[in-house]
């Protein structure tokens, strides 16, 4: 099975956790049975991303980055390489390098899908990212380094959050509810 084949399957498999989200997967199913380079960011103007949420073990903190180019809170993730064998190991190489965490260990079924225009990963002009989101848990006490695409980094209690964006808040509380 090739990476196209594993992401139709994750999704098939998936048990989306609301109406909402149920719809979104079967947009990305239909994308990708459209798009054979439906994971590439070749495939303009709308493809698949892939990223993890950090949470601490007691599901009681995430760690968030403070995105360079956006200017705001998210989890980690990015552009699925064509070397990544499907997208649990591109939200894994994802926040790999954006947390520095080597030690990451990414559940294998989704938390959340999110879609959304993102108007400076591409020179074309806007794109429309269709994010699969995942989670990993780690002991809030764990090094991490900030990488070159964020401003800062850090961990904040669920109650406290530095971003009020309905998408993430509904991606954190996903999370600590699973």
């Amino acid at each position: 099975m090739n990476a196209h084949e594993r992401a139709v399957a994750i999704l098939r498999e998936w048990a989306p956790p609301t109406p909402e989200q149920s719809l979104l997967r079967d947009e990305y199913l239909r994308h990708l049975q459209a798009s054979a380079d439906g994971l590439q960011k070749s495939c303009f103007p709308t493809h698949l991303t892939a990223g993890v949420l950090v949470t601490s073990r007691e599901r009681d903190r995430v760690l968030l980055n403070l995105h360079g180019k956006a200017q705001r809170w998210f989890a980690f993730g990015g552009h699925i390489e064509p070397s990544d064998r499907d997208l649990v190991a591109s939200a894994h190489r994802e926040g790999t390098e954006e947390s520095g965490i080597r030690s990451l260990v990414v559940e294998p079924a989704p938390v959340q899908l999110s879609k959304h225009v993102v108007n400076f990963c591409d020179p074309r002009g806007a794109v429309t990212h269709l994010d699969v989101r995942f989670v990993a848990r780690v002991d809030a006490d764990i090094a991490y380094k900030i990488s070159e695409e964020s401003l800062r980094l850090g961990w904040f209690d669920i109650n406290h959050l530095p971003t009020e964006e309905p998408d993430m808040v509904e991606l954190i509380d996903l999370a600590c509810r699973r």
